[in-house]
């Protein structure tokens, strides 16, 4: 299945797609039970979609992960498709991310201007 294929209300969805983000985790608290609930992206080659990360799923993703969603469902949530899997579906990686293929982060780009590398311009890279 692909994202583009997904419906508010779809049920028993199966997908396998990229973790292009991950929000911050928050804190809630519902029926006297706490939690941590946060909100990735996924992407595949058709379109994003939210996905609902709920407590030890939030450490165990990573951003750039292939993760394969079963059992999961579609919801409406302010205007927009969010997957999640509910008490009776799971996500699983099926892919890490490969070391070193994420973006510098702030600090480490930083450096590298200080050490003398040039400035990384992302629009002018080429693959």
């Amino acid at each position: 299945m692909s994202i583009k294929e997904l419906t508010p209300g779809m049920g028993n969805v199966e997908l396998v797609a990229e973790v292009a983000e991950i929000g911050e985790a928050r804190e809630f608290n519902k029926f006297g039970k706490s939690g941590r609930v946060a909100t990735a992206t996924l992407k595949d080659d058709t379109g994003e979609i939210a996905l609902s990360l709920w407590n030890e799923q939030i450490d165990q993703i990573g951003k750039g992960d292939t993760v394969k969603v079963t059992n999961g469902y579609v919801k409406e949530y302010q205007g927009e498709m969010q997957l999640t899997t509910g008490m009776r579906g799971s996500i699983e990686i099926v892919k890490k991310a490969e070391p070193g293929k994420e973006q510098p982060q702030p600090e480490e780009a930083e450096t590298a201007e200080a050490a003398g590398a040039p400035p990384v311009d992302e629009e002018r890279i080429e693959d």
